[in-house]
């Protein structure tokens, strides 16, 4: 079976991780996706490096490692839309796709004529994806949004970190752009939606997505903790907020990951550690009364995972299905055996590098595929094959765009 968006078309002008994650899944899932792209500079992340790829001779290319996470599957075509005739690419563009994703800051398309209410009448079936920091409306729509900033903004930060209180205590980011990636995550799925919707209205729509408003709604128990319990969540360093114990404690060696969630589990955790009683003892026998009673529990804790080596324990709370793990470095994550099992680790062919490794997508259906055609693609490499085959340029047109620097 083929992927499940076979046949629809996905112009994507978005740059950095948000845009191109929700590009990238769309083609992970069968969809045909252009990446638009500056001539010469291209995609920002192009120049996030190092590292970069290196070529078969082991010298650095022109692409960082960062382009690669979010570009899979994509052709390139470079085009310059400050000019008339780039312009005019993407609007006969548009008027042949089912998707268009952009994030220009709020109006910075409508000046050349590429917003949606403009493209809207040349393609009433368009699908068009704004994404923003902060929305096309409210005080801080005309503001630039990154995620480091939006973390800090949607309170993720405020309860990420050990407490001030402990040394090395303050706000922390997260050690990816979580927020740039579950922005894409639902861009792809409200694009998918509006797709849905087509079938029944035959018309396309605008979405407007705001990187702020995706922290705040992905906060989720920590929101509700203040929004219905009136609790202003604060930073518990690797606790839980709602569960104990379920937080990275440390061993002999290093650290392991106990994550109790239920009653039954944490009898099964107090037998391991030898103090049975525990889970008898009317200070922690609920989860409420482990919660409440959490500094105390997780000291004495410690105190008696510090006497074995991370192994040790890890082992013993497997054998009596105590959910546990272990604190992994990037290249352990791959060594797994889980995760080589799952195929989580794709290869793909470069035409400079030879042999590319990726991380695969992670979702698995039991009829349709997942697409991997495409590696991520050289800056511009299929610009003359896309302008010829949806716009079936001639060669002397093509030619008279490159020597004026459009394409």
């Amino acid at each position: 079976m083929a992927g499940p968006l076979t046949g629809y078309r996905v112009l994507d002008m978005s740059r950095v991780l948000a845009g191109p994650w929700a590009g990238q899944l769309l083609a992970d899932l069968g969809a045909d996706v252009i990446k638009v792209e500056r001539p010469k500079v291209g995609d920002d992340t192009r120049h996030w490096g190092p590292p970069y790829l290196k070529d078969a001779t082991g010298a650095d290319t022109e692409d960082a490692a960062y382009f690669f996470s979010a570009n899979r599957g994509k052709r390139s075509l470079t085009v310059d839309i400050t000019q008339p005739e780039g312009q005019d690419i993407i609007r006969k563009l548009a008027s042949k796709v089912d998707v268009l994703i952009e994030n220009y800051k709020v109006g910075g398309l409508a000046k050349y004529g590429l917003d949606y209410s403009s493209l809207e009448k040349l393609n009433p079936k368009l699908v068009y994806c704004s994404i923003t920091g902060f929305g096309q409306t409210g005080p801080y729509a005309q503001r630039p949004g990154y995620d480091f900033l939006i973390q800090g903004m949607a309170g993720l930060m405020s309860v990420t970190g050990e407490p001030d209180s402990q040394n090395g205590g303050g706000p922390t980011k997260v050690g990816v752009a979580v927020t740039d990636i579950f922005t894409g995550l639902y861009a792809a799925n409200a694009i998918q939606g509006a797709l849905l919707e087509r079938h029944h209205s035959g018309m396309g729509q605008y979405i407007d997505l705001a990187l702020l408003d995706v922290q705040a709604a992905v906060m989720a128990n920590q929101a509700s903790n203040y929004l219905i319990g009136g609790q202003i969540p604060g930073r518990l360093g690797n606790a839980h907020p709602n569960i104990v114990p379920y937080q990275a404690f440390a061993t002999l060696d290093s650290h392991v990951i106990v994550a109790v969630g239920n009653d039954q589990q944490f009898q099964r955790f107090c037998k391991v550690i030898g103090e049975p009683k525990w889970a008898d003892d009317q200070r922690y026998e609920t989860n409420t009364a482990r919660v409440n009673n959490r500094v105390t529990l997780c000291g004495q804790i410690t105190k008696h995972l510090k006497q074995q080596n991370s192994q040790y324990w890890l082992s013993k709370f497997e054998d009596h299905a105590v959910p546990c793990g272990p604190i992994n470095t990037i290249d352990q994550v791959f060594d797994d055996p889980q995760i080589q099992s799952r195929n989580m680790v794709l290869t793909m062919q470069d035409p400079r590098a030879g042999e590319l490794r990726l991380v695969a997508n992670p979702i698995n259906y039991s009829r349709s595929q997942i697409e991997y055609h495409l590696a991520p693609p050289q800056l511009g490499n299929q610009t003359i094959e896309i302008l010829q085959e949806y716009l079936e340029y001639a060669e002397t047109t093509v030619k008279v765009l490159e020597s004026n620097d459009v394409i």
